[in-house]
């Protein structure tokens, strides 16, 4: 074969590897609503960044006739692009080709580009689609599986991990995205589950959907393991897009600071009203946020799970921070469950990857009752204040109303290494609130008063007046300034032009053993 004959074939192989599993299986997949592997990978990367390895891959097994169905790449799309000019590694599984599933040539090009993504430091991004482990391949798919469980966990911490969820996910499959940073998922295209419907009925005798057990809803709202719902593929890749442009490339760089034309001390006078009278009505902790964050954008993670929390990335005077903030709007905002373990996780995110994180707190303690004793409050409500403990990023907590009993404690508070703890003249810090500690404090009191309930007003009013208040905290140094709320903004900058260069550490150790 001569040089030309050569380079013929090259290109031949070139274009038939573009081809995926044929015509056919492309108009197949763009009927359900979902792009190729390779349109997803263009779609999310900057035009013409995409470079491309193990484009002629194919499998090695023998068995039930495969020797005869050799397709180039295997069913997986791996290489390296840029985001906004920024350098990613990605892999994207091929339904066309053989359902996507995994075989055990499949798996090294994923651990390879993975290996690439540690060596270098850049994050890695992984758009699922498969129908799971190759069953032609046996263990050899299986070890596949496990050699990927490995770098994931190996990766955590060292480059952001990301997943999409662009299709089928199930059985062992699942366990890769859960160890990753993020998931997103695509609502009516995409599901996950460990167990199907078909084995799901053969056990319980339940009938159910590949929705209703495992789709994009179900996993952003009832059991979190989600952390981002879009409408369709395109929507995904722009909001992965959006992601990235929060985070640093990996755990040795902080994130990118960004110019921004809202001004460093800008004051918000609405701020000042934000707060209802009623120290029991209700009020939305995002508005608070988008008065105080650039543009008012805010980029929430886990929205639809968790509600008496919220998490998410903004932008404070260009620097990219990490909010925590305490929703009065559900539950009174008391911490459960499920909003320890939201808030525990997204803080040890922000600690990984050098973002400074924004605590704002209106917390009336933690959600009574025996169904979150029976789950466990106890131990979950542990992460959350083991995530704040152990983080050393800049920490910075606005009380804007209630900060009662143990939750005060947990939310950041300066006894567990909070750098700027501010108070807006609204807040509220103590034990309890006035009415139950005034029931405690002064039970013999008022059991015997001629006219209970106006004695009662009386004793509340100076409880109120004494204790709950933003004041004694700061009196003992617990709260570094007591500001106006309409102040909060450049208060904020300043903290983090301050702590831009902080450095804490723990203790040597291997590694802590957080109440999981």
């Amino acid at each position: 074969m001569n040089r030309e004959e050569k380079i013929r074939q090259l290109q031949e192989l070139k274009v038939k590897s573009q081809l995926g599993g044929g015509p056919k299986r492309i108009e197949k997949q763009h009927g359900k609503g979902k792009m190729t592997a390779r349109e997803r990978v263009h779609a999310l990367l900057d035009e013409g960044t995409f470079e491309e390895l193990d484009m002629f891959v194919t499998h090695q097994c023998q068995d039930f006739n495969m020797k005869k169905q050799r397709i180039l790449t295997d069913g997986v799309i791996t290489g390296f692009g840029k985001v906004d000019g920024r350098p990613v590694c990605v892999f994207s599984q091929d339904f066309t080709i053989f359902g996507g599933s995994l075989s055990g040539a499949y798996a090294k090009k994923i651990c390879k580009i993975m290996d690439l993504a540690m060596k270098c430091g850049y994050p890695v991004i992984g758009l699922n689609d498969s129908g799971g482990a190759r069953i032609q391949e046996g263990v050899e798919s299986l070890g596949g599986y496990a050699d990927i469980f490995l770098r994931n966990v190996l990766t955590s911490g060292v480059v952001p991990q990301i997943s999409a969820i662009m299709g089928p996910c199930a059985g062992g499959a699942v366990y890769s995205p859960a160890l990753t940073d993020f998931i997103f998922m695509v609502d009516k295209t995409s599901y996950m589950y460990v167990t199907g419907p078909n084995v799901v009925k053969t056990v319980t005798h339940e009938e159910v959907t590949h929705d209703q057990l495992g789709g994009a809803v179900v996993h952003n709202a009832k059991s979190g393991v989600a952390h981002f719902l879009a409408s369709d593929d395109t929507e995904c890749l722009e909001n992965i897009r959006t992601l990235l442009s929060y985070l640093p490339l990996n755990n040795m760089e902080n994130p990118p600071v960004i110019e921004t034309s809202d001004p460093v001390n800008r004051m918000d006078v609405e701020l000042d009203s934000i707060i209802p009278e009623d120290p029991d009505q209700p009020y939305d902790m995002k508005d608070v946020v988008r008065h105080i964050v650039d543009d008012g954008v805010f980029f929430e993670v886990h929205e639809h799970w968790g509600k008496n929390i919220i998490v998410g990335f903004a932008r404070i005077g260009g620097y990219s921070v990490g909010i925590v903030g305490n929703q009065p709007n559900h539950l009174a905002g008391c911490l459960d469950i499920d909003a320890s373990t939201k808030g525990g996780r997204f803080v040890r995110f922000c600690d990984c990857f050098n973002i400074p994180i924004i605590t704002f707190e209106d917390v009336p303690g933690f959600l009574p009752g025996t169904g979150q004793e029976h789950g466990g409050i106890i131990r979950n409500g542990s992460k959350l204040l083991y995530a704040f403990c152990e983080c050393t990023v800049p920490k910075i907590t606005v009380i804007t109303r209630k900060a009662y009993g143990g939750a005060y404690d947990v939310m950041s508070s300066k006894h567990i290494r909070g750098d700027f703890n501010f108070a807006w003249p609204s807040a509220a810090v103590a034990v309890m609130g006035a009415q139950g500690a005034v029931e405690i404090l002064y039970a013999k009191e008022l059991k015997n008063a001629e006219d209970r309930e106006a004695r009662k007003s009386e004793i509340v009013k100076d409880y109120e007046d004494l204790f709950c208040s933003p004041f004694e905290a700061a009196r003992r140094g617990y709260i570094d300034d007591v500001i106006e709320a309409h102040t909060t903004r450049p208060r904020l900058v300043a903290a983090l032009q301050f702590t831009e260069n902080k450095r804490d550490s723990n203790p040597p150790k291997k590694h802590g053993n957080i109440p999981l």
